[in-house]
């Protein structure tokens, strides 16, 4: 387990590929651990946070996993949708005919915690705007957003967020998104989400994880979305490679 500490390549994107390559290869099965990444900084000759680097990578395109208190792990599976089949969910609203209402719409900035900081790839505790926004129809809310942008976006949060966020990233800072990453999963609302929804609370409501990247694969937004089970239901189209 080596890699090139003269070559021009970062060192973390040898370790990313490094990986990479031994998980397509199956050496690594879905559900097994990798060494921890103590370990893999002894192995490569790095520092923890240039393995975390590249680990963090492989994280954002599914093929890993990370479990607090356990480590990283091969993923069995995996949702990645291109942006040019998705759009903002004002615009996607908006051609259901859907005319949506802001329920909440606040921004603050606070300290990124380990999960955002992991994310968006910047140092714990840095200084990032949260956005959130409950949405919904005339009858109620269904759905409420909560964003983590990357410091380099410079997002002052005094934009008028009831337009497209995208549109705002676009038109307003010249940030492109072009992939986002997502997990989906049925959780139970907790008390503020169950009055955010005004549902009951432990109702069982889809949560989604997103993250969202430039061209260059850089984090732009990390978000997190509760969608009122009986309004939603989501759906994936895959296109089957030829290769």
């Amino acid at each position: 387990m080596q890699i090139d500490h003269k070559s021009s390549v970062p060192l973390y994107k040898q370790i990313e590929d490094y990986l990479r390559d031994l998980i397509e290869s199956g050496e690594y099965d879905s559900g097994k651990f990798l060494p921890k990444e103590e370990e893999l900084a002894s192995q490569f000759g790095v520092s923890r946070n240039t393995v975390r680097q590249g680990i963090m990578q492989l994280v954002r395109e599914g093929l890993l996993e990370r479990r607090a208190g356990k480590g990283t792990y091969v993923s069995d599976q995996n949702i990645t949708t291109h942006l040019s089949e998705w759009h903002s969910f004002t615009e996607e609203m908006l051609r259901k005919g859907v005319e949506l209402h802001n329920y909440l719409i606040q921004s603050h900035f606070e300290a990124a915690n380990r999960e955002v900081a992991e994310a968006l790839q910047i140092e714990e505790g840095k200084q990032v705007l949260k956005l959130e926004r409950l949405r919904g129809d005339e009858n109620h809310p269904f759905v409420y957003f909560v964003s983590w942008f990357h410091p380099r976006i410079k997002l002052t949060g005094e934009e008028d967020f009831t337009r497209p966020l995208y549109s705002i990233l676009e038109d307003d800072y010249s940030v492109f998104p072009v992939f986002s990453n997502e997990e989906l999963s049925a959780i139970s609302a907790d008390k503020k989400i169950a009055k955010y929804l005004r549902v009951d609370e432990n109702l069982p409501i889809l949560y989604r994880q997103r993250l969202v990247l430039d061209s260059g694969n850089r984090p732009i937004e990390y978000n997190v979305g509760y969608y009122r089970s009986d309004e939603f239901s989501y759906s994936i189209r895959f296109q089957r490679s030829t290769s």
